[in-house]
């Protein structure tokens, strides 16, 4: 599937792709320096500008440890990790990303205007600008009428809009988003979805990480899926998730006498046109697929091990 996939992608197309991995990887090790995980695995990977890819994998899957070093918060062991051709840890390039963490970290006691210019300060955003923004953010968000209330009372939803609202107070061109979508009700979920497929058509760059695979099926152009820190599928969305083994034929409705006679002569002639496309498998299908695959050929594994069933002490009944 990865050599399949892999010759459909056009990584190398453009010349400067908005984030480049080469052989990247990162060993975390224990007191002694002995060697204790390998997290990333000599990772390749381009991501391209104005792009949602969707960085996939189980837990312990090295996502985390990607993202992080492409944030500039981790140090590779080996390898190199670009963004617009710079590296992670260059202050400036600092300015251009936009990052939701997995959980927001948010000042309790803060409101979200207080909360968003906090920010804003921090990215140095004159005052005329970062009233604006903020204007703006709120409103895009679904929290104006909240917008002077203390974040700590917010429910775990409202804070998610919060985050994404701080993730894009410096209008990034590199937006990484850790499960956007936790915590939202299936409104939040869809106007978040509109929302990263809005600044993706403006030429923003999305990197989005979630368990949530029917999201990520509806706003991703590509995907790669990593199990032990390595990229066992990658490529885009419809080509990976299509059966090429079968086809499907597509028409109008037809009489049952003509069914028959279509199942009996297919070349025969109906009077319509008909259009044959592959039939897909779900993306979860898909993700499952090549986990299980990754799992069975493993020696070892980095994150959660696969189980079955429930601790014995659980499993009597009482």
């Amino acid at each position: 599937m990865e050599e399949t996939a892999a010759a459909n992608d056009s990584e190398s197309a453009a010349p400067e792709p908005m984030v480049s991995l080469r052989g990247l990887t990162k060993v975390f090790r224990d007191f002694w320096g002995r060697s204790k995980v390998r997290a990333v695995d000599n990772l390749n990977l381009d991501i391209q500008r104005g792009e949602v890819f969707g960085l996939l994998g189980p837990n312990g899957s090295g996502k985390s440890t990607t993202i992080k070093i492409v944030l500039g918060l981790l140090h590779a062991t080996s390898g190199s990790a670009t963004i617009m051709g710079k590296s992670p840890r260059n202050v400036g390039i600092k300015n251009h990303i936009g990052y939701l963490p997995e959980e927001s970290y948010l000042y309790n006691y803060l409101t979200p205007r207080e909360t968003l210019g906090f920010y804003a300060r921090l990215f140095d955003i004159d005052r005329a600008s970062r009233k604006q923004r903020i204007g703006q953010l709120l409103e895009m968000v679904g929290l104006t009428q909240a917008a002077d209330r203390a974040v700590g009372e917010f429910s775990k939803g409202m804070a998610r809009r919060v985050g994404l609202a701080q993730a894009l107070i410096n209008d990034p061109q590199l937006i990484i988003l850790d499960e956007p979508t936790s915590g939202l009700d299936p409104i939040g979920c869809r106007q978040v979805k509109d929302l990263i497929l809005t600044l993706a058509q403006r030429g923003k760059t999305v990197i989005l990480s979630s368990h949530l695979l029917a999201d990520v099926e509806d706003v991703c152009d590509r995907i790669a899926i990593l199990y032990n820190g390595t990229i066992h599928a990658r490529g885009r969305v419809s080509e990976l998730l299509e059966k090429q083994d079968t086809c499907r034929l597509t028409m109008p409705s037809l009489t049952p006498e003509k069914t028959k006679k279509m199942l009996d002569l297919i070349k025969g002639e109906f009077g319509t046109a008909a259009e044959v496309d592959h039939p897909s498998m779900d993306l979860e299908q898909f993700f499952l697929q090549v986990v299980e695959k990754a799992h069975d050929a493993a020696t070892h594994a980095s994150g959660v091990e696969r189980t079955d069933g429930v601790a014995d002490y659980l499993s009597e009944r009482k």
